[in-house]
């Protein structure tokens, strides 16, 4: 993978104000792979004091996105058209991490997934799995 795809991979996540919002730090990009990590605060819980599903499916969707990213060309986006979510267990802990890959890559459309853990003590517990397809666009 060359280093301007990983540096505009970079740059993107960069822009995602919902990310910086989060404290979402993009902690690797390889080819077909990305990982996200965001701190579990007050700010980013539901009533029962677990991962908001919201913050959860947030960083699944980018972390599958960037993956779907970092196989395509040069001077190239993506857009989600579809994105499933199955919530497995409660987010509890300190941290989320959400790790997105490749499934099959396409021209018109490339298939993801994203795997999204809680980390609580040191231990990862998978929180949820997600399923979608990305529609590469061209820049323009």
């Amino acid at each position: 993978m060359s280093p301007q795809i990983v540096q505009f991979i970079q740059q993107s996540f960069e822009k995602q104000s919902l990310m910086s919002t989060l404290g979402a730090q993009l902690k690797s990009v390889s080819h077909g792979a990305v990982e996200i990590r965001v701190p579990l605060t007050a700010g980013n819980l539901q009533q029962h004091g677990f991962a908001h599903a919201g913050v959860t499916f947030a960083i699944g969707d980018s972390a599958a996105g960037y993956s779907a990213l970092s196989v395509l060309p040069e001077e190239h986006e993506v857009l989600t058209t579809e994105m499933k979510i199955n919530l497995l267990a409660p987010g509890n802990g300190d941290l989320l991490i959400a790790r997105g890959r490749v499934v099959k890559p396409g021209r018109r459309l490339v298939i993801v997934q994203a795997d999204v853990f809680a980390v609580d003590a040191g231990a990862e517990t998978h929180i949820a799995l997600m399923t979608g397809t990305m529609m590469p666009m061209p820049l323009t």
